[in-house]
């Protein structure tokens, strides 16, 4: 049987497929969205098939050439995030009117910080959902500049990004300072070298793994002084690599500890090869009033004290 043109009403139906195209298109394809999404692929297919038919056009190309938006495609994803956006704020108002706190907190964060001592942020989600036990919290571990991004179209609540640079949007609160030390691993030559015996036309000799990701200028410097043969989009791939023992590489001393606890990684010379990365919470300036996120940066206020200025 030929499914109902759209005519511009939406259903709850609708919504669901919106949802499910947008997850496909930030997923990058259907295999990825289904682990996403956690449904079947035949049943992304179906959704995907209903809402072309349902809107009149052609939303992807799929099959072995891969995964691609077509420009109608393109247009109904901008316009998605839109609506699903205003469904969100929408939440919101209705929020504001209930003493309670009853709807979701959207929060994405750099890799790798569950491990900071501080533990502000972890604190701070703990105080929220005992003062709002209904509330749903949704975390997303993406690179700092689609946290920035999510932020200004909405799609984000609040962020924990590096403090690299300052968006006119965008309201920045300081949480953490972080130190990196400079590691080789127990198989590395360097690791049974006296710091004495270290200089540094000697590290320029051994292989090196640099970030990838965005870093200060003053880290970035300490970059250039490596003999740099591989980079890590993240930190976890450096630690992956420094303990394959063939290349040396800095880490945060707290997501460093765990191998260093073990005598699985050593600390080149501490007092001469380190740096620090600040870390802060970011808002959208101009946001609709929002409880839920009012009360978590209240409770994320709480737990900024001298600690943000302190060296770990």
């Amino acid at each position: 049987m030929k499914k109902k043109q759209f005519t511009g009403q939406l259903s709850d139906i609708d919504l669901r497929m919106l949802r499910i195209f947008r997850t496909v298109v930030e997923c990058g394809g259907f295999s990825a969205a289904e682990v996403e999404l956690n449904i079947s692929r035949a049943a992304i297919s179906i959704a995907m098939s209903d809402l072309e038919q349902r809107l009149g056009f052609r939303l992807c190309q799929r099959g072995r050439s891969g995964f691609s938006m077509t420009e109608e495609g393109e247009k109904i994803y901008n316009y998605t995030l839109q609506l699903l956006s205003s469904i969100e704020d929408f939440k919101t108002q209705i929020n504001t009117l209930h003493t309670q706190l009853i709807g979701e907190l959207n929060i994405g964060i750099t890799d790798n910080m569950v491990t900071v001592p501080q533990m502000k942020i972890t604190r701070a989600l703990s105080n929220l959902k005992q003062r709002g036990p209904d509330v749903v919290i949704n975390i997303r571990m993406i690179p700092p500049n689609e946290i920035e991004s999510a932020l200004l179209d909405g799609r984000l609540h609040a962020g924990v990004v590096p403090d690299l640079r300052k968006l006119p949007g965008l309201n920045y609160y300081p949480l953490y300072k972080e130190k990196s030390l400079l590691y080789c691993s127990q198989e590395h030559p360097l690791f049974n070298y006296d710091e004495q015996e270290i200089s540094d036309e000697a590290l320029a000799e051994f292989d090196a793994v640099v970030p990838a990701y965005a870093q200060s200028a003053e880290n970035k410097q300490w970059q250039t002084k490596l003999n740099t043969s591989a980079t890590s989009t993240d930190r976890e791939g450096i630690a992956f690599l420094i303990l394959s023992g063939q290349f040396i590489g800095f880490l945060p001393t707290h997501f460093a500890s765990r191998w260093v606890s073990d005598g699985k990684l050593k600390a080149i010379y501490p007092d001469k090869h380190f740096y620090y990365t600040h870390f802060t919470a970011i808002t959208r300036k101009g946001a609709r009033p929002n409880l839920i996120l009012d009360a978590f940066m209240e409770e994320l206020d709480m737990n900024i004290d001298t600690e943000a200025t302190s060296n770990q």
